[in-house]
């Protein structure tokens, strides 16, 4: 067991605690030795020396001469239980810390540099002079940060008048060595020394600091209460005092600084723009600008090794090197707007990667050493919108890219490919996989288009899937069809559609009404169009049901099912479409909202047959209505015995097709290549997914609970159907 420490108000207190103490340590079976019982001063407890007034550490020996790196640990580990104590910061014990970097096991070798040895001779020093105080408890509990930016620390303490030393050091507050974020404003230290203060008040004292000063100016204080959400949150629920009067003593005037005014300009400044982009494809990092005297643009352009942030970054930090007045910096990356926005005098992790630590510490110098404001200012790529921010931003892609697809060296300008996909997706909203096939560009540039488009963004939903309802195996198969209501057609708001359930390829036209006779003017004009199928599902609605629509029917010579009443998920794939038209339309109305229901009608209806494809298929849908294609790929082959008689020396070929809720099993014999749906040639054994469980038998169980209780439900049933 470690020591126990005992405290109380008074001596009848203190002997009532400790002779409490004592006997529930002997009834738990500890044994007590009243001899190493300390009960005057002074007490020694955990390696502290604790006296009437102070506390001090125990004295401590410390290898000056470490050569291993088990030594240099241990040297470490005793520094970092003093410094609370002591009052060790961060620049005393950084050049010993840094010796524990590097590979190597406990035995590896190591050596003082000079700087680790002046450190250690101060620590010595400090070990021989500094001491904690115990509290009194009349007076109140301060906070002060101390330190240098951005290297901040604190101390708890307590102010006495009356006395001839009036400061009382409690304890001392340190942030790690490593600061957890990459880069750290001073701001966000001086907040996170304040909630580390509170919090190891609340836990020695159970109250809360009557003032802390902080090390800023009263307008920047103002400011940074206002608008810093760090601070707020350090300060919240805090009542006390905040001040940035600093008690007169020697201690406080240790070299510190207060946080200096920012440079950094939050509105925009009547300066120079200088706009940054880079490519990770031709390793170029660019800077351009319009010249103020002579109305031209210039650039100064960089091949980088690295990825695009890197060398985006090294764009950045030419730009302040070369601008020394004020100016207006425009970039493409959020992560390096972001990283430049912080930079002023800003605290940076040490991170393995070199070539990024050496162009953020140089960022950081740059930034915290400007005499002139700069705005850093974060824009979008590819929006092709008017104005000199988008046509710098422009000038800066083209000069990024690689020479091959620059169309001209005297004027840079986008390819026209991508201008012609701009703009014929402001002329007919199709899809990322309709830009794809119909430009050749890559999935980063269509997204972009798409991303960018004021109607698709508020409407745009993931690329039209295959769905999972039974379909045709070929194109005019399977039809499904029902009507949907679309308000803004007015008059005209009832759109029949019908959709081929194998291609995709859908017709829709609006009418005055749902009637049989509005359903057959509809298909009239569908057959016109994708051709007649050879059934049509719909739901169970009058127009359906009619005498009428049933001579029409036969008259035309297709078949007619319905699905389940008031079961919408059979006609999954028509209700998708009701869905895909619709925001197609919605999509359109910027170009089209004055057109008439027809001319609104086709043009959505030609996006969508002729231009929009899906990741899965990226052809049209038309192209596979006439085409003809399989949507369905056949499994891979594998070698098993038929059904039949055995034959282990003549095994036979399974392919398997999905069609819809059916799987198709097709066996041939061996080393023959036959198309699994080739007629009169195979036998197709058609088994239900093992999930599908026959009416029959849920009825009779349902009816007698004690029925074939060790009877599994049929899981599949088995026909053989010749396809002749």
């Amino acid at each position: 067991m470690d020591d126990v420490l005992v405290c109380a108000p008074n001596n009848q207190y203190l002997e009532q605690t400790l002779n409490m103490v004592v006997e529930a340590l002997e009834a738990k079976g500890f044994e007590l030795q009243p001899e190493k019982m300390q009960r005057t001063s002074p007490w020694k407890y955990l390696g502290l020396k604790i006296t009437e007034t102070s506390i001090t550490p125990t004295p401590v020996t410390i290898n000056n001469n470490p050569k291993t790196l088990e030594e240099v640990q241990q040297i470490c580990g005793t520094l970092k239980y003093l410094r609370s104590w002591l009052g060790l910061t961060t620049e005393d014990v950084a050049p010993i810390a840094n010796l524990v970097k590097g590979e190597g096991g406990p035995a590896s070798p190591r050596s003082l540099t000079e700087e680790a040895r002046q450190s250690l001779k101060k620590i010595q020093e400090l070990i021989s002079t500094r001491q904690a105080h115990r509290y009194q408890p009349s007076l109140p509990f301060k906070l002060v940060i101390l330190g240098k930016v951005p290297r901040f620390h604190g101390l708890i303490f307590q102010w006495d008048k009356e006395q001839k030393e009036p400061l009382i050091i409690i304890e001392w507050v340190f942030l790690p060595l490593q600061p957890p974020k990459t880069i750290t404003q001073p701001q966000e230290l001086m907040a996170k020394i304040i909630m580390k203060g509170r919090a190891r008040l609340r836990t020695l004292a159970g109250c809360d600091f009557a003032c802390i000063y902080l090390p800023v100016t009263t307008d920047t204080l103002d400011h940074l209460l206002q608008n810093n959400i760090n601070l707020q949150f350090a300060l919240d629920s805090y009542s006390g005092q905040i001040s940035n009067h600093y008690p007169k003593h020697d201690m406080f005037n240790l070299p510190f600084s207060f946080i200096p005014r920012e440079i950094q300009s939050r509105k925009p400044l009547d300066a120079i723009t200088v706009f940054t982009d880079a490519s990770g494809k031709s390793k170029k990092s660019v800077i351009t600008w319009k010249n103020p005297k002579t109305q031209k643009w210039e650039s100064d352009i960089e091949v980088i090794q690295g990825s695009p942030q890197v060398a985006e970054l090294a764009a950045v930090v030419r730009a302040f090197e070369r601008f020394k007045e004020p100016f207006n910096l425009v970039t493409d990356s959020a992560y390096v707007a972001g990283v430049t926005v912080r930079a002023e005098h800003a605290l940076l992790k040490e991170i393995s990667n070199k070539k990024i630590y050496d162009l953020l510490s140089k960022l950081i110098y740059l930034v915290s050493h400007r005499e002139h404001p700069y705005f850093v200012m974060h824009v979008r790529s590819h929006t092709n919108l008017p104005g000199f921010i988008a046509e710098g931003n422009r000038r800066a892609d083209v000069l990024a890219m690689p020479a091959e697809i620059v169309l001209s060296a005297d004027l840079p300008k986008l390819p026209q490919v991508f201008e012609q996909a701009k703009l014929s997706h402001a002329m007919y909203h199709q899809n990322i996989p309709a830009l794809i096939r119909m430009f050749h560009l890559s999935r980063t540039q269509a997204k972009a288009i798409v991303a960018t488009c004021p109607n698709c963004q508020k409407l745009q939903l993931p690329s039209l899937g295959m769905g999972v309802n039974p379909r045709g195996i070929n194109s005019g198969e399977v039809w499904q069809m029902d009507v949907t209501h679309f308000p803004e057609f007015g008059r005209l708001k009832y759109v029949h559609v019908s959709i081929d359930t194998f291609s995709g390829a859908m017709y829709a036209s609006a009418h005055a009404g749902e009637k049989a006779k509005d359903v057959e003017k509809h298909l009239v004009q569908a057959f016109a169009v994708l051709g007649i199928p050879e059934e049509i599902k719909t739901d169970n609605g009058p127009a359906y049901t009619s005498q009428e629509f049933k001579n029409f029917r036969q008259q035309w010579g297709f078949r007619h099912v319905t699905g389940i009443p008031h079961s919408p998920t059979g006609q999954g794939i028509v209700e998708r479409a009701h869905q895909t038209l619709k925001r197609m339309l919605l999509q359109q109305s910027g170009t089209t909202k004055l057109n008439s229901p027809v001319l609104r009608l086709s043009k959505a209806l030609f996006t969508i047959n002729f231009l929009n494809g899906t990741f899965e298929d990226p052809n049209p849908p038309i192209y596979r209505h006439f085409q003809n294609t399989r949507r369905q790929k056949t499994a891979g082959k594998s070698r098993s015995p038929d059904p039949g008689p055995r034959d282990s020396k003549n095994p036979r070929t399974v392919q398997t097709c999905n069609l819809g809720t059916w799987v198709c099993q097709c066996i041939y014999p061996s080393r023959t290549e036959m198309d699994p749906r080739q007629v009169g040639k195979t036998l197709c054994h058609f088994l239900k997914v093992k999930e599908v469980k026959t009416a029959s038998w849920k009825r009779r169980r349902k009816k007698n609970p004690d029925f074939a209780p060790s009877c599994k439900p049929p899981t599949a049933d088995l026909y053989v159907n010749p396809l002749s």
